[in-house]
């Protein structure tokens, strides 16, 4: 991307994080903070995969661990841990802001979006309908999620919707 041309591309900007090894990211307008681990409390009637909520100043922030919603052995949360607060957008368009649990977080990325890939629906650890697509940077693959996917809108039903 050092060519003459890298600044007439429309760049976007990537956050980077790790988990269970892999590498993954989410558009860095997505996220509003990263957060170090705190334990969380845990809500009743949600999916398996939304662990617990946080206080957020004042805001309840359900938070998502990933390693479950994507059918990853679980893990212990470390000192390492963090947790990426995003707003996602759902399907009816309402803005819900929730935490997801990454092992660490890695980069920030520039990244033309001509070279992310779709992802290959054989032989994927998540469910492509989560990805936007592959994205290779220095070697490896970083999965490029979309996070208004990792919700869907009957799944928002009791953990409400940002103002």
């Amino acid at each position: 991307m050092n060519d003459s041309n890298a600044t007439d591309r429309n760049i976007e900007q990537f956050l980077t994080f790790e988990l269970a090894g892999d590498a993954y990211a989410l558009s860095i307008l997505k996220v509003q903070e990263i957060r170090g681990w705190e334990p969380v409390r845990k809500l009743p009637d949600t999916p398996a995969f939304v662990v617990g909520a946080l206080n957020l100043r004042g805001m309840i922030v359900p938070v998502v661990d990933l390693r479950i919603r994507f059918g990853i052995e679980r893990a212990e949360y470390t000192p390492t841990t963090v947790v990426i607060v995003a707003c996602v957008e759902t399907a009816a368009h309402d803005q819900v802001v929730m935490g997801v649990i990454a092992d660490a977080v890695s980069d920030v990325l520039d990244v033309d979006p001509a070279e992310i890939k779709p992802a290959p629906n054989l032989g994927a650890r998540i469910d492509t309908r989560y990805m936007r697509g592959i994205y290779v940077a220095k070697q490896h693959m970083v999965m490029v999620l979309n996070v208004d996917k990792l919700l869907d809108p009957e799944e928002f039903v009791g953990l409400g919707a940002a103002s």
